[in-house]
C-alpha cells in the first residue's frame, strides 16, 4: 500500500465525515463509480458507509470524475473540511517522528486543493490546461523546455499563444494562477554547526522570502498568499510546512506550519544524534496547496562526541589503569 494511500484512508475515516448521507439508490451509483478507481477500496468497505462515501469522492475530486449535482455538493463538503483534518494527521504522524508518511500526507493536502493527484503533471494545476495543451508544450523545441509553471509565465506570448489555443477570456485564468504560483527562495543556517555535539539541542534559522515584482507590491498585497484553486471550495491563505529530517532512517526531527505573505523566517530546533558522526539531513519546504513548487536541500552535518562520552571514556580508563 502507498503512504499516500494510506494517509487517504485515514482521512476519509475522519469522524467529520461520518454524518454524510447515503440517498436511496446511491450505493449503486457509488459501486459504479469504485470500479473505475485508482486505488481499489478496502475489503471491509461497505457502500452504505459514509467514510466509504468519502474516500471515493475524494478519488473522484482527484481524477476530476464528473458527479451528479448531489454528489458534488457532498464532495465540497468533504474537500471544506479535509485541509483542517490533514493538518492534524500530520500533527500526529510529525509526533512520532515518521517522515515519509508525515511529506504524503502534506502531497495530499496539495492534491485535495488542487484536485489532482500527486503524480499528475504539475501544469494541469492550470485552468483550462489539458493534455493535448501539455503534449505541446512538452513536444516545444525552443532554446528552453517548457516543463513548469514558471516556463509557461516566461515564454513570449506568441509562442504561449500557439502552445495553448485558449480564448482571452481563458487566458486571463491562466494568468492569474501564474502570477498566484509561489516563487519562493529558501535561505537556512544551523547556528553553531562546527560545534555540535551529540545529544546537543541544534537550532537552524529558515527564511523563506517570495519573489514578486517590485512594480505589483503595493498594487497587489492583500492578494499575496491567496491560493488560486478553481477546484477548491473556499478562500485559502497558502502555508507552508518546513520539515527537517534524515531520509536514511525516515526520521522526522523537526516540523513548522507557517503562512507566507512576502516573507517569513522560522527556528527549528532538534536534537543531534546520540552517536558522533558525519550525517546528512534533509530540509523540505512543503507547500499546502500547489503541487511541483516544494523545495529540498541537503543539510550536512557533523556530529562531535559529547561532553558525557568523554567523561565515561576517561571513567573506562582510570578503571582500566586501576
Amino acid at each position: 500500500k502507498t503512504k499516500t494511500r494510506g494517509v487517504m484512508e485515514i482521512l476519509s475515516a475522519a469522524s467529520e465525515f461520518s454524518s454524510l448521507s447515503i440517498r436511496r439508490t446511491e450505493e449503486k451509483t457509488l459501486r459504479i463509480l469504485a470500479r473505475k478507481l485508482k486505488h481499489a477500496l478496502p475489503d471491509s468497505s461497505q457502500y452504505h458507509d459514509s467514510n466509504t462515501k468519502a474516500l471515493i469522492l475524494l478519488q473522484c475530486h482527484f481524477s476530476r470524475t464528473a458527479l451528479s449535482a448531489d454528489l458534488r455538493n457532498d464532495q465540497q463538503s468533504i474537500l471544506g473540511e479535509s485541509v483542517r483534518v490533514i493538518q492534524a494527521i500530520v500533527d500526529v504522524i510529525s509526533s512520532n517522528g515518521w517522515l515519509k508518511p508525515a511529506l504524503a500526507a502534506m502531497e495530499l493536502s496539495q492534491m485535495v486543493v488542487q484536485g489532482l493527484w500527486s503524480k499528475d503533471h504539475a501544469l494541469m494545476q492550470i485552468p483550462h490546461f489539458t493534455k493535448e495543451i501539455i503534449q505541446r508544450c512538452g513536444a516545444f523545441e525552443g532554446e528552453d523546455p517548457v516543463e513548469s509553471v514558471f516556463d509557461i509565465l516566461s515564454i513570449d506570448d506568441d509562442v504561449r499563444n500557439d502552445l495553448l489555443r485558449l480564448s482571452d477570456e481563458d487566458m486571463a485564468d491562466v494568468a492569474v494562477f501564474c502570477n498566484s504560483y509561489p516563487n519562493i527562495d529558501v535561505n537556512f543556517e544551523v547556528q553553531d554547526i562546527d560545534n555540535v555535539t551529540a545529544g546537543d539541542a541544534v537550532q537552524m534559522n529558515v527564511k523563506l522570502e517570495r519573489e514578486v515584482d517590485e512594480e505589483d507590491v503595493d498594487d497587489e498585497a492583500d492578494q499575496l498568499g491567496i491560493v488560486s484553486a478553481p477546484l477548491y471550495p473556499k478562500e485559502k491563505k497558502e502555508s507552508w510546512w518546513i520539515v527537517i529530517g534524515d531520509t536514511k532512517t525516515n526520521s522526522l526531527l523537526s516540523l513548522k506550519r507557517v503562512s507566507l505573505n512576502r516573507s517569513v523566517a522560522v527556528k527549528l530546533e532538534f536534537i543531534a544524534p546520540e552517536e558522533a558522526g558525519d550525517y546528512n539531513l534533509t530540509l523540505f519546504c512543503m507547500s499546502d496547496s500547489y503541487l511541483g513548487c516544494d523545495q529540498e536541500y541537503s543539510v550536512p552535518l557533523s556530529v562531535a562526541v559529547g561532553d558525557s562520552d568523554d567523561e565515561d571514556d576517561s571513567e573506562d580508563n582510570s578503571t582500566d589503569e586501576e
